[in-house]
């Protein structure tokens, strides 16, 4: 009898130990952008750029990089209110981005690779 509990415990705790192997992973193991994601990351990059506000941005987006979560959530919160200026597809597509934690490292990127350019174009 004894080893009859032994064994349940011991598949038991394997399969706590299998669910909670990535629990506190801090890496991304979700699927690639698409390619509407990556047009609309570009898109708020080139907008950034034109506004000559890329250094204040990549500051910003550097600062308040690990609580990218947190800001999709507040988007969602506040989602009818920033619907009446934006569309509502839009809306929830920038949502499901920041709840991704590569995304702002992307759009970091995107945002210094425009400005490069406009840079060299102004030369």
């Amino acid at each position: 009898m004894a080893s009859f509990i032994k064994g349940s415990l011991t598949g038991k705790w394997d399969r706590v130990r299998a669910g909670l192997v990535h629990a506190f992973s801090t890496r991304s193991e979700a699927e690639p952008l698409t390619i509407e994601d990556l047009a609309l990351l570009q898109r708020i990059a080139d907008a950034v750029v034109q506004r000559r506000m890329a250094a204040p941005a990549v500051v910003f987006l550097e600062s308040l990089g690990p609580m990218n979560f947190l800001g999709s959530q507040a988007l969602h919160f506040f989602a009818p209110i920033i619907e009446l200026a934006f569309s509502a597809q839009e809306v929830s597509q920038v949502a499901a981005l920041l709840e991704r934690r590569d995304t702002t490292v992307r759009l970091i990127a995107l945002i210094e690779a425009a400005s490069a350019l406009r840079e060299a174009a102004a030369r």
